[in-house]
């Protein structure tokens, strides 16, 4: 929305809020009348998230046709009642977007641009490097997740063609419950086609972290190994591109590729992780049904070596749409230690209306190796002798179901309601002990954006 527009410079207002009911039955598949009976949690609860995000833009066009811009921005998020994680009634006004910025083209169409504050930044497909801030427990909205912006980002971008290199500086801006002083640079370089496909590498390295990393107990056999500050020095190497407009039988067809590696010598880190995915869509068939298969995976330590393979899946972008690994497992498993076949159906009924249906089967990597930072950690008899193992002894984890249903009611108003179930695998059977039920929950929100 125009406020004011002259002489060059031209500012704009930005308003988005939402509300967000959500419902949850057999949390965590009731984890906690095994693993704490006596901590009071209850598995089945209700809450409703609210936030807002006002802010204000400006451009200034300069003489020679550079721009001077930025914005201020800000989040008032709020939970009530009990969410998840067994917070509630609780939220927090912060500050999100505070940037200001210069761009300039040169006569031979090559563009620079730099920007310094808060800002958000997504790499890639953001498998690495996406959400810089962390919304839930004392600040509420825990499901919404509106905050976006990293806390300080200076980012410079070079762009010729369908050429960009981006040069990156971030800081998250992490709960204060769980601040870990993080702080990361690199580089991005990115190619996109003139049929809307594109590729690029992503180098990332961790400057400065108070963030631990788990280990696996040799063999399996015993607590993991908490190693503080074990992000400081990790180096990141990733790989994203997909296909654009295909010609003949695949003109209605794309595939994607995601590989990333990391190293960290200090800590003796070897990593890796990848996705491929393929989909088509059925223009001609009723609705327009989109079909496509992913699959995802991340490594995990492996208990039989001293090498630490653990992938570290920096600031991801965890929507089911994007990196989640299943609907509802996303909320208990990281991306480590864990695979997932993913099917997805998506339907339109109307330009305003879409369906999807989301299935993924999950395993892990690694037997007896965290899959999480220890959760599952337990004792158990062998010959009658006690044992301490953490992970799972059964690969196979969870099946998650989820459909959902969007919305566009107008311009600024959009809807959505989704319903989800995730059945427990045989590792998770096998680590709580006797009969484990489906987690069920369902959720409906209005996203208000101008």
């Amino acid at each position: 929305m125009v406020v004011w527009q002259g002489d060059g410079l031209t500012v704009r207002s930005h308003f988005q809020g939402g509300i967000n009911l959500v419902s949850e039955g057999n949390l965590f598949w009731n984890f906690a009348d095994t693993a704490a009976p006596g901590s009071g949690y209850d598995s089945d609860t209700n809450w409703a998230e609210f936030y807002i995000k006002p802010g204000l833009s400006f451009e200034n066009l300069l003489d020679g046709g550079d721009v001077f811009y930025g914005k201020l921005s800000g989040v008032v998020s709020y939970t009530m009642g009990t969410d998840a994680y067994a917070a509630g009634d609780t939220g927090r006004a912060t500050l999100e977007e505070a940037y200001l910025g210069y761009r300039t083209t040169s006569a031979n169409g090559t563009r620079f641009d730099f920007s310094l504050g808060p800002r958000e930044l997504k790499l890639g497909t953001g498998m690495l490097i996406a959400n810089g801030g962390s919304s839930g427990f004392e600040r509420g909205a825990l499901k919404f997740g509106p905050r976006k912006a990293w806390e300080m980002a200076a980012i410079a971008k070079l762009s010729q063609g369908g050429f960009t290199g981006t040069m990156f500086y971030i800081d998250p801006n992490e709960n204060p419950s769980s601040d870990n002083d993080n702080r990361l640079a690199g580089l991005d370089l990115r190619f996109d086609g003139a049929g809307g496909g594109y590729q690029g590498l992503t180098f990332v390295k961790v400057l400065k972290s108070g963030s631990p990393y788990v280990q696996a107990a040799a063999g399996g056999i015993g607590a993991p190994t908490i190693l503080p500050g074990a992000r400081e020095g990790t180096n990141a190497l990733s790989y994203y591109g997909r296909t654009g407009k295909l010609g003949g039988g695949f003109e209605n067809a794309f595939f994607a590729l995601d590989m990333a590696y990391q190293w960290n010598d200090r800590v003796n880190l070897r990593a890796w992780a990848g996705r491929v995915q393929a989909g088509y869509t059925f223009t001609d068939l009723p609705w327009s049904p989109t079909l496509s298969y992913g699959f995802q995976t991340f490594s995990g330590d492996d208990p039989n070596t001293a090498r630490l393979e653990r992938f570290d899946p920096l600031y991801y972008e965890g929507s089911p749409s994007s990196w989640a690994t299943g609907s509802k497992s996303s909320m208990v498993f990281i991306n480590s230690n864990v695979k997932a076949h993913n099917l997805t159906l998506r339907l339109k009924p109307s330009p305003k209306d879409t369906i999807t249906f989301r299935y993924a089967h999950i395993r892990a990597n690694e037997l007896l190796s965290p899959i999480q930072f220890g959760q599952g950690t337990r004792v158990v008899l062998a010959n009658g002798v006690p044992l301490v193992i953490s992970g799972v002894t059964g690969a196979h984890l969870a099946d998650d179901f989820f459909l959902e249903y969007s919305r566009i009611i107008n311009r600024n108003t959009f809807l959505t309601a989704g319903v989800s179930l995730s059945k427990p695998g045989t590792g998770i059977t096998g680590a709580v002990g006797g009969s484990v039920p489906n987690w069920t929950g369902g959720f409906v929100n209005v996203v208000f954006n101008f």
